[in-house]
């Protein structure tokens, strides 16, 4: 059991708009002066990276640019990206992009520090030191990977999203710029929202810290539900309710796109102290099989996991419905927990995250591999809030566990 919890984020935050103009300042007052940007080419086309590496010209610092992101990136993407990198000799990389860019940098940025393949480092804590310093601009508002400590790569083969966890996998600058956010389409925008939900209500729901049972001073890749983790997750989820279907529906409100760039950086921060969960857990099988987003497959997840873990939440979820706005005065902590439950499943339709499996091309026989794969994913099945679920014993017991939430 633990008695203490920690708290851990980038090593320097710069949030607003325009302060992506600055990034060449930011990183030559850290000592970085040779980054290698990790991006794709839409955002090449759409005017992002040249205005990046503008500024990094304004600060006279050289730069190298792999453009060959991809959504959910792959291990061989991986291995393309470091071998550009290397051949750059770079003294930092900067991932310019969703999620899926700022984890293909930090992948990068781990292999050219320890060498080695991407399967070296999968799990928890086998990175054996620093790696070469990151700088995260994110230009979607969902992963919070600009503050998190983790990565996560498509393992082809296995057909597996797969996850990198460790402490130097924090960020050194993360540079938020909502500015940078405008030209991010409507469905990366609902599905990079719809995950920053994700994100703080599994953090604000998780196992708390002192029911955690791993022995004091273990590490551990999370810390369980927490009080700092609370404060950013309440903060996030009113942001959410408040700001992504305008987003999403109006991409040029500026008022919009800060208020969710807010919203996904505190539920990074939450949720990577903290926990994600069962959520996660399903998603992983389900994404890597499916090639599903990963905003849209918790998107899709989230409503049903937390009515399996109601029970076990109740004035959790009934605060959730509060911090949404749908709790008027006189409703007990029971209609109230269900009152955020039919919001989340309100706003899934509003900003068109799919509702069924099928919608997504699931069939009914991969539910039982889904489940096992689900239950390997430890690390997380722990932080699940429902003690029952994550303590059954046989394969039935998790396959029952995977119908519930995925059968609709």
């Amino acid at each position: 059991m633990r008695s203490f919890w920690n708290f851990a984020g980038a090593g320097h935050l710069a949030f607003g708009s325009g302060s992506a103009r600055h990034i060449g300042r930011l990183m030559t007052s850290r000592g970085l002066g040779r980054p290698f940007v990790v991006t794709d080419g839409n955002l090449a086309r759409a005017g992002v990276v040249g205005a990046i590496t503008e500024a990094l010209r304004d600060s006279a610092l050289p730069f190298g640019v792999f453009e060959g992101g991809q959504p959910e990136p792959t291990i061989d993407t991986a291995l393309a990206a470091t071998a550009a990198a290397d051949a750059f000799k770079p003294d930092c990389i900067l991932g310019l992009g969703g999620g899926s860019n700022m984890d293909l940098a930090k992948i990068v940025a781990t292999l050219l520090a320890h060498g080695g393949k991407p399967a070296d480092y999968f799990g928890f804590n086998r990175i054996p030191g620093p790696i070469l310093p990151l700088v995260c601009v994110p230009t979607t508002s969902g992963t919070g990977s600009e503050v998190s400590h983790c990565a996560v790569l498509t393992d082809s083969a296995a057909q597996m999203k797969v996850s990198t966890l460790s402490p130097h996998m924090r960020p050194a600058l993360a540079v938020v710029d909502p500015l940078l956010t405008l030209s991010c389409p409507a469905k990366a925008t609902a599905d990079s929202g719809i995950d920053a939900l994700t994100h703080a209500i599994e953090a604000a729901t998780a196992v708390d810290f002192a029911s955690l049972e791993v022995p004091d001073g273990e590490p551990t890749p999370y810390d369980g539900r927490t009080p700092m983790g609370d404060l950013l997750a309440e903060r996030a989820i009113r942001l959410v309710g408040r700001h992504l279907e305008a987003a999403v529906r109006e991409p040029s409100n500026l008022a919009a796109r800060e208020g969710m760039s807010l919203a996904a950086t505190l539920a990074g921060l939450a949720f990577s102290n903290c926990a994600v969960a069962a959520v996660h857990a399903l998603e992983y099988p389900l994404g890597g099989a499916l090639h599903v987003s990963h905003g849209a497959g918790n998107g899709l997840l989230l409503p049903y996991v937390m009515r399996f873990n109601l029970p076990a939440r109740v004035p959790a979820f009934a605060s959730i419905g509060r911090w949404l706005g749908v709790v008027p005065d006189g409703l007990s902590e029971p209609e109230a927990a269900e009152a955020a439950i039919r919001e989340v499943e309100r706003l899934k339709r509003a900003i068109g995250i799919p509702e069924r499996l099928r919608d997504i091309g699931a069939r009914a026989d991969q539910l039982p591999g889904f489940a096992a794969k689900s239950h390997a994913i430890t690390r997380l099945m722990l932080l699940n809030p429902d003690r029952k679920s994550t303590r059954l014993n046989s394969s039935h017991g998790y396959i029952s566990y995977a119908v519930f939430c995925l059968k609709k």
